[in-house]
């Protein structure tokens, strides 16, 4: 079902017309999908699938919905979880394989196999369901790709060798499980259905703590939801969401309500529109979150001074984890500013788990980020501090700990610190223009597979040439 909800959140700006919206709960897709959860104990009462002119799929309100009323209860039997994995057809293979998979994998692995297995899979319904490829940079084009912002562009590079190391790193697992295939291995769990798989947990699993398994290596806290993942995000939104463990249930409570024929959100955490294009594919409007990130390679470029003076600062404000980095041993200012381009710290295997509220984080990319930043409101109080230090003169390095902490400097470090901001400001607004000029020239060449790649990328650089202009005026 590919060109649907958070897929294709192709969204109007507020004010761009009433949403239109039709409801698609007497699709044959959508029949299946409840009947299947009705018979493990769903009864769905206040929504139902529909296509909103704005968002795409999402769900609908068939009532109003007062504030703090449950909007959702799915029952455990609707949750796939490893569990589910365990005591299905895999069970065994997964049970017997040296090393032990990840939680991840077990569920990327009975995705692609239940796919493989069409209509006889036991969870066919929800797999009809699920979209045919997604918007997340690691199906991104080349081209695609080069126009990210540098920070984003770096982490959408890693993600794609992350999703590959993955499936090279697994061969020999996924030629033991031939013998439950009906077609060659190679032509089944292949990098694209991996891929396929690895986005759909990423992008729709819940936060849910699961008890260790022996057969598995790592924190296991992945939850598939069918049809409360069609629930879309959206940034004002608030609710309480986690797994009733007293009812056996996943819960959704919406603390503002939804008036009748609305869509119903949810909130998938305070999240810029560069995290929720890297973990979930789309870009929000009117996010109140959003940011431009500063990368410190354009730091150190605006920056005046002696070079060695700008190591010394470096070296300082890292070892001392105000930009959030660990202690390194620093020789050179080119090893430093190869570090401190590191804005995403990968972890792959066992050890991969972050959550928020109501949707799983991302599952392999933990990003740790400075904030270094420039919003609405201007420059981030960490970036102005960071420019601060960067323009004391060396001869007052004994200050270094009192300005970091937000001690006021003189009158005229202040005036080369605010110049070094709006210097940063029009070095990224240049950026920004210069990518946005590349981007309606290849939307003009009307390429079809790079369209909704190049849609969201404008999107997100039309935002930050707004935030940028705003801090300039």
């Amino acid at each position: 079902m590919s060109g649907c909800g958070r897929v294709a959140r192709k969204r109007k700006k507020k004010g761009g017309g009433v949403v239109q919206s039709v409801s698609l709960s007497h699709r044959p897709e959508y029949v299946e999908l409840l009947r299947f959860l009705h018979r493990r104990g769903f009864m769905s009462m206040l929504l139902q699938p529909a296509l909103f002119s704005d968002t795409g799929r999402g769900l609908q309100a068939v009532r109003s919905i007062k504030p703090n009323q449950l909007l959702i209860s799915l029952p455990e039997s609707c949750l796939l979880t490893t569990s589910i994995v365990l005591d299905s057809y895999l069970g065994h293979y997964i049970k017997s394989w040296k090393p032990r998979p990840s939680p991840l994998l077990a569920l990327c692995v009975f995705l692609m196999c239940e796919r493989h297995r069409g209509a006889d899979a036991e969870w066919s319904p929800y797999i009809h369901v699920l979209p045919a490829s997604y918007t997340c940079p690691v199906y991104f084009a080349n081209d695609a790709v080069a126009l990210l912002p540098v920070g984003l562009r770096r982490q959408a590079l890693e993600q794609k060798d992350v999703v590959r190391e993955m499936h090279l790193s697994n061969l020999d697992f996924f030629r033991s499980l031939q013998p439950i295939l009906s077609q060659p291995v190679e032509n089944v769990l292949t990098f694209e259905a991996l891929r396929w798989a690895w986005c759909s947990v990423n992008t729709r699993s819940v936060y849910m703590r699961q008890p260790s398994h022996q057969f598995l290596c790592g924190q296991d806290d992945y939850a598939l939801a069918p049809f409360l993942d069609l629930l879309n995000h959206r940034p004002d939104v608030q609710v309480k969401a986690g797994f009733n463990r007293e009812r056996k249930t996943y819960e959704i409570r919406s603390v503002c309500g939804t008036h009748r024929f609305q869509q119903a959100f949810i909130n998938y955490g305070s999240h810029d529109n560069q995290r929720l294009l890297l973990e979930y594919g789309f870009v929000a409007p009117d996010n109140p979150h959003s940011v431009v990130y500063v990368d410190t390679e354009m730091l150190c470029e605006v920056m005046e001074g002696d070079p060695t003076s700008l190591e010394q600062k470096m070296k300082f404000l890292t070892d001392n984890n105000f930009l959030k980095f660990a202690f390194f041993s620093l020789k050179s200012l080119q090893h430093v500013l190869f570090l401190l381009q590191m804005t995403t710290i990968i972890s792959v295997g066992a050890n991969c788990s972050s959550s928020h509220t109501s949707s799983h984080s991302s599952c392999v990319l933990l990003i740790h980020r400075s904030d270094l930043s420039v919003s609405r409101e201007g420059p981030s109080w960490s970036l102005m501090t960071v420019l601060r230090l960067m323009s004391l003169p060396q001869n007052q390095n004994h200050q270094w700990k009192a300005v970091m902490r937000g001690q006021a400097v003189d009158e005229e470090v202040e005036r080369r610190s605010v110049r070094a901001a709006e210097e940063l400001c029009r070095t990224l607004l240049r950026d920004t223009l210069t990518a946005l000029e590349k981007i309606s020239s290849l939307l003009q060449q009307g390429a079809p597979l790079l369209l909704e790649q190049l849609q969201l990328v404008q999107s997100l650089r039309l935002e930050e040439k707004q935030i940028l202009e705003r801090c300039l005026v």
